[in-house]
């Protein structure tokens, strides 16, 4: 009878026990990595007012610590797989948290990109690939559940960091704060170390001398993990490249408004504190957002036409932005939090599952890394972009009608190209269908014996789940 996935020390995951411990662990490391570039957004203004920096300036520090994150996943694949989950974890706990805290010494802008975005954006880029992995090799069945769990973290702490960061810039300024903040991202280690390896060491044998004589040809390894991350034929695939357009344009205005969202909120009459607590209520609502969509995506009719509520969710966060500057008080300003926290969490319940439904899962790998990197151009462009055009006109809201309209341009953009491809790939389909039938039909000799030779037992089900091993692709 066949058993469940191992991993490549020869364990099956338990779906549970330590594996929830695990869980918290990542919760807290995937929570920093998404949640601190956002929340630095409260220190902006002062930071612009001691360095004396523009808007534009200011605001690529989170571009690169963003862009850090998004562009470091795939040297983080490779160091998992040369030390495990929780070395790396402990390192990039490490990183970023020394690094946020030199950043208090900072006497230039150029010393914040360098400790702020690139060592602490690759320490969390570190954390987040990392803990993402040790999940799949403790849960299988409840694997879902326990992704669930751990990808909460980014709003969870998005709540807790926005006001927390207020009241430490208010009571230690900005400097004493990121010293704090550093300190505090210091847990990830104790997260990291949480994360034992999964399954006890394998007996030597043979093979396993074998597999370790493979391990030591350093140079093949690396080159299979680079053909793995750029396999650039998936490009053919042409709703990939409507998916990578889209998402170009979406990750271009997704992050500019959470870095202006307080200071807008400053220049509108709205104290301090309120205006920080406008990011937890982004927050607030994504918590809750992601898992309905994900339960709302699982639905039979939806499922089939995921694309187009992809589609729809980066549309409504497009709209959302727009509405925001036409909008007076903070009443109205609560109701766009909760339009942009609504489809925000739906646009990322979303964006890989789309992609999985487009190239499958043998080639999901591949496109996940490929993904990754160009996404890091528009998270890098985007917010200095919106910085710069405060600088010159002088007014927060011409930022966000320029994340809204490129956002739903993308949004309309993706929702028709998905009807046109879905349109075209059936007649393609159904071109194969018949060009195979004919070559059946002129060869039926050839075709019964290649069926004949292609019979195979029935499959049998999983050790682990009860279900045949096929439908877990």
């Amino acid at each position: 009878m066949a058993s469940a996935p191992e991993d490549p020390v020869g364990f099956k995951p338990i779906d549970g026990g330590w594996g929830w411990v695990v869980v918290f662990g990542a919760h807290i490391s995937i929570g920093f990595a998404y949640s601190l570039p956002k929340a630095l957004s409260i220190f902006f203004k002062e930071i612009q007012d001691d360095l004396g920096t523009s808007f534009s300036e200011i605001a690529l520090i989170s571009s690169v610590m963003l862009a850090a994150v998004y562009g470091g996943g795939p040297v983080s694949s490779l160091l998992v797989n040369r030390y495990g989950c929780r070395t790396v974890v402990m390192v990039g706990g490490l990183m970023s948290g020394l690094s946020v805290a030199a950043a208090s010494l900072a006497t230039s802008i150029s010393f914040l990109y360098l400790f702020v975005g690139i060592i602490g954006g690759c320490g969390l880029a570190f954390n987040l690939n990392a803990s993402v992995t040790i999940i799949s090799k403790y849960f299988l069945v409840r694997r879902p559940l326990a992704n669930g769990l751990a990808m909460a973290g980014s709003p969870v702490f998005l709540c807790g960091l926005a006001p927390l960061n207020q009241y430490l810039l208010n009571m230690f300024g900005w400097r004493g704060s990121l010293l704090i903040i550093g300190g505090l991202m210091l847990n990830s280690c104790v997260a990291g170390a949480l994360m034992r390896p999964a399954g006890s060491p394998p007996v030597r044998s043979l093979a396993g001398e074998q597999k370790e004589m493979e391990k030591k040809t350093g140079f093949r390894s690396c080159v299979k993990n680079v053909q793995t991350f750029m396999d650039l034929s998936i490009f053919k695939d042409r709703g990939f490249v409507i998916y990578i357009i889209g998402n170009v344009m979406f990750f271009f205005g997704a992050y500019a408004p959470f870095l202006f969202l307080a200071e807008y909120a400053i220049t509108q009459g709205v104290d301090d504190y309120s205006a920080a607590f406008l990011l937890s209520i982004v927050g607030f609502v994504d918590i809750f957002t992601r898992p309905a969509t994900g339960l709302l995506a699982s639905c039979k009719w939806i499922r089939l036409r995921i694309q187009y509520l992809f589609s729809f969710a980066v549309i409504l966060n497009g709209l959302s932005h727009l509405l925001c500057p036409l909008l007076n008080g903070y009443f109205y300003l609560v109701v766009y939090a909760i339009l942009f926290g609504w489809s925000f969490g739906m646009v990322f319940a979303l964006i890989f599952e789309c992609l999985l439904d487009l190239i499958g899962i043998q080639r999901f790998p591949s496109a996940v890394g490929l993904v990754t990197i160009i996404e890091c151009f528009p998270v890098l462009v985007g917010p200095p972009a919106a910085g710069f055009l405060v600088d010159v006109l002088q007014d927060y809201k011409y930022l966000f009608f320029m994340c809204g309209t490129v956002i739903l341009t993308g949004g309309v953009f993706l929702l028709v190209m998905n009807i046109y491809n879905y349109h075209q790939v059936c007649p393609e389909e159904a071109t194969i269908d018949l060009e195979q039938n004919r070559k059946n039909s002129e060869n039926p000799d050839q075709v019964t014996k290649r069926d004949s030779e292609n019979v195979t037992e029935p499959a049998e089900p999983n050790a682990e789940t009860g279900y045949p091993e096929f439908l877990f692709y």
